[in-house]
């Protein structure tokens, strides 16, 4: 029996992978909405239309990481301050991660702002200024009070198993403006914040849709992001990269459906093509005196305003982390941490919508504020030998919390939903983050239900099996 040539042979487990990647990207062809990604190009990242017309196109996610405190920034609660001290009614009491002690109330006064007369904190005078545009939402609620599966829970939808990130689900279903720039930039000043990079990740996404990372804390230039300058200057880096393409693709025929390999091809022709725009892109000194000065000193300006250079040249997602670890996680000193690191951001973060504002892009840029969850209206009890004078800090919080949205087509100058007088839980509109997300794919322009994707004979989304469109927050 004559054997066929190498090139026409397919053993039967190939063959079977190939039928189902065929029949995955037969799937996956109505959804995405455009022919080009069929066609010579091959390019997952090409901009394309979502389900409906959308009212944002892009997405700023301002990461408080650690759980900023609700009743000390954008969720007042005078009846709180008069139980100061005190224990608050049996009937107040919910289960938190450790036990607590009696009422503490803000340190912080409020006052309110615009037309709308929304009540915000002294610790965000300059975002204040902007209450007109805010649509906060008080009556957010995660799963559980502890860190890591909240992050997961807000940034993957999932607070347990692995699960693509939403930049990762936004750059999928939408693409990306620019094809020079990643369609996903993560800015966290200092190194990783907790569970790190799978706050980011794509999971079983292609890997071309995971988030890029960049540290602004380095120096503007080349060492934001290393190696960027080509090693030649001449066309030899083009000719070296030119046969590492057809290596990786020899080497990659014999391994139909591996992501792997087809990922690292397109970060290799990123990565060139980076050279030409991404160094203009993260230089914030191209930008006037006048407008670094409105953004102000420190890495927060900084990262802040490279988030709008970068939408602005067609970014699809940018989150903005505060830092390394968890900052905003207060145990103790809240009044000390809270004002500290509000001071560190509020400024940018006003500068931030102001020049989106100006620039005509905050209509179509969702900008959305918050952490992973709130904490406690009542004091954390200071652990056995510490100082107990300065352990007046709050724990955590899932059971109600606070975010805000602005621009993208969000209600301005709304408030949808409310805690309890003294701040624990929600009770009126609660809106649980799988709600969150489906109501952000919605100002996108999708469908959160029918925003899908294959595998391991499942259809998964970013809202798993859950989630519902709140209605009012939309404009």
């Amino acid at each position: 029996m004559n054997q066929l040539p190498r090139e026409f042979s397919l053993p039967r487990r190939d063959f079977l992978a190939q039928c189902g990647n065929g029949l995955g990207l037969s799937a996956l062809a109505p959804l995405l909405g455009t022919p080009a990604l069929f066609g010579k190009t091959n390019n997952p990242m090409i901009a394309r239309g979502p389900h409906f017309a959308p009212k944002a196109k892009r997405v700023i996610h301002l990461f408080m990481n650690g759980g900023p405190s609700h009743m000390d920034t954008f969720d007042p609660k005078p009846e709180l301050n008069k139980w100061h001290g005190k224990s608050l009614p049996e009937e107040s009491q919910l289960k938190t991660e450790r036990k607590t002690g009696a009422a503490f109330g803000s340190p912080f006064k409020f006052k309110k702002y615009g037309q709308s007369g929304i009540p915000v904190s002294e610790l965000f005078p300059h975002v204040a200024k902007h209450a007109d545009d805010l649509c906060v939402i008080r009556s957010m609620q995660a799963n559980v009070p502890n860190h890591e599966p909240s992050l997961m829970l807000m940034n993957c939808g999932e607070s347990q198993l692995v699960r693509p990130s939403m930049g990762s689900w936004v750059t999928y279903g939408l693409g990306t403006e620019n094809q020079n720039l990643p369609g996903f930039v993560v800015l966290c000043p200092g190194g990783y914040p907790v569970t790190e990079t799978q706050n980011w990740r794509s999971a079983f996404l292609p890997g071309i849709f995971q988030g890029t990372y960049v540290n602004p804390a380095r120096k503007t230039g080349e060492e934001i992001i290393p190696n960027l300058n080509p090693a030649r200057p001449d066309n030899r880096q083009s000719r070296q990269l030119d046969l590492l393409a057809k290596l990786n693709q020899a080497h990659q025929s014999d391994r139909p459906g591996d992501d792997r390999l087809d990922s690292r091809i397109r970060s290799f022709e990123l990565a060139y093509r980076m050279q030409m725009e991404a160094s203009d892109a993260f230089d914030i000194t191209r930008e006037s005196k006048r407008t670094r000065e409105a953004y102000g000193d420190g890495v927060h300006a900084k990262q802040c305003l490279m988030a709008r250079r970068l939408v602005e040249r067609g970014v699809r997602f940018v989150q903005l982390w505060h830092g390394a670890g968890q900052p905003w996680d207060s145990h103790d000193e809240i009044e000390k941490n809270h004002s500290r690191l509000a001071g560190q951001c509020d400024q940018a973060i006003g500068a931030l919508l102001q020049d989106l504002k100006d620039r005509g892009l905050l209509e179509e840029t969702l900008v959305l504020w918050g952490g992973e969850f709130g904490r406690t209206p009542t004091v954390e009890l200071p652990k056995p030998g510490s100082n107990a004078g300065k352990v007046n800090g709050r724990d955590h919080n899932h059971h109600g919390f606070t975010v805000w949205m602005a621009g993208g087509g969000v209600k301005p100058g709304y408030i949808h939903g409310a805690t309890d007088p003294f701040g624990f839980q929600a009770v009126e509109n609660p809106v649980h983050v799988h709600d969150l997300h489906a109501t952000m794919l919605h100002l996108l322009g999708f469908d959160h239900e029918e925003l899908t994707y294959r595998y391991a004979g499942r259809d998964f989304r970013l809202t798993d099996v859950h989630g519902k469109v709140i209605t009012p927050l939309i404009a």
